[in-house]
């Protein structure tokens, strides 16, 4: 024992590990937390001595889980479309709101004229409202410079809100998002100058932890985001993709080949897409709240991918034009009540599984001895509570490597 420990005691503990049943729940558990690892998890009553003289903290029942993961973001950007989701809802189509300055274009405008500043200021009262629900593991993506220097700006921004905040913020260098005006019709070009120039320099400033890419109709094909993953690779970076999330172009078996760390959306996935998502071990990221937002009606092949036993994780895909959510708990009620996932899948979604979509499954998404003392505490007695309440925020208290942060 060392002296800095801390024990968790009086709760109840959802632990989520991938080998115990439903959600691994411990009654009346105990938590011992050091050097912001978990050092012991258990019965109370069964509480090495060791640890009987270390300060104690009395959680009176509450439930404990894994704190929250959100292993798809876009909450780095400039500007607004609340006035685009208006013009739609006023009969406005998509040329018109187009010809106004909307879409993917306005964004990746705003973005482009907004300082770093001006960017990261933007961006802290989302991330805030993660964290104010028990996120302590967060993705965030570039994709709206779709030129050098905003590339590197906005993932520049990115990591600044770990220096900030008391999260963790992997970041991921979207470039193959859209593809931007000045090299309209030239969509190969724009992949060889994201391969060539782009690419490399963000390596060069250790900007990313993966590399993503939109493989769709209105964005690049197989081949093109092929290209992309390849030089990835040479870079020593891991990929993951948004694909089958409005046709199906193979986009996700492709990626899977690429031994891709997840692949996103996935509502018109077919069966080989499945298989070889099984094969490579790529992890299915679902994302309810563009489901939502978008109105769609082509369900995500959620009992395909049950039966290949293909992780599925969730998460909010926060951005401005498709998903404005921030918050992971109303997107476990979503995938509940829009995709027929049961709480203990939802939950595992933004724990577990999340965490293996984003590669840290060896040190988060779990209460397992030795990974790191993140955890949630709610103010529920059942773990299905936390996707069942809408609009309610259960959160107790959250520790981050060991440190209660509820107040920071």
């Amino acid at each position: 024992m060392t002296s800095g420990a801390t024990v968790l005691t009086n709760l109840n503990a959802a632990t989520l590990s991938a080998d115990a049943d439903g959600y691994g729940l411990i009654p009346d558990a105990a938590l011992v937390l050091d050097a912001g690892k978990i050092c012991w998890i258990g019965a109370r009553k069964d509480l090495p001595s060791d640890w009987e003289t270390a300060p104690q903290v009395d959680l009176e029942g509450r439930l404990a889980t894994p704190s929250l993961i959100d292993c798809h973001t876009h909450i780095v950007y400039g500007g607004s479309r609340a006035r685009e989701f208006e013009m739609r809802l006023n009969g406005a189509t998509y040329e018109e709101i187009a010809r106004a300055g909307g879409g993917i274009r306005s964004t990746v405008a705003a973005t482009r004229a907004a300082s770093e500043d001006k960017l990261l200021a933007d961006a802290l009262p989302r991330v805030d409202a993660l964290l104010g629900e028990g996120v302590t593991l967060l993705e965030i993506k570039s994709g709206y410079g779709l030129d050098l220097n905003t590339e590197l700006k906005m993932l520049r921004v990115a990591r600044k809100i770990g220096e900030l905040r008391p999260v963790q913020v992997l970041t991921t260098f979207l470039g193959a998002h859209a593809l931007p005006p000045e090299y309209e019709g030239r969509s190969d070009e724009y992949i060889t100058f994201v391969c060539d120039d782009v690419l490399p320099a963000v390596q060069a400033e250790n900007l990313a932890d993966a590399v993503d890419a939109f493989c769709e109709g209105i964005a690049f094909s197989p081949e093109q985001v092929s290209r992309v993953f390849d030089r990835a690779q040479e870079l020593g970076l891991p990929v993951k993709i948004h694909s089958e999330q409005l046709s199906n172009l193979g986009g996700t078996a492709m990626a899977a080949n690429h031994k891709a760390l997840s692949a996103d959306h996935l509502e018109y996935l077919d069966d080989a897409g499945v298989q070889a998502m099984k094969d490579a071990g790529t992890v299915a990221v679902l994302l309810p709240g563009a489901f939502y937002f978008l109105r769609e009606t082509k369900y995500p092949p959620l009992q395909p991918l049950r039966d290949a036993g293909v992780p599925i994780a969730l998460a909010t895909d926060a951005n401005p034009g498709s998903s404005p959510l921030t918050s992971l708990l109303l997107c476990m009620n979503m995938a509940c009540t829009l995709f027929r996932m049961t709480p203990q899948e939802a939950l595992a979604g933004i724990t577990r599984n999340a965490a293996k979509a984003l590669g840290q499954h060896a040190n988060s998404g779990t209460l397992e001895v030795g990974k790191k003392a993140n955890i949630a505490i709610w103010d529920v007695q059942e773990p299905a509570e936390l996707a069942y309440r809408i609009g309610f925020n259960p959160l107790n208290r959250l520790y981050f490597l060991g440190e209660d942060i509820t107040k920071t």
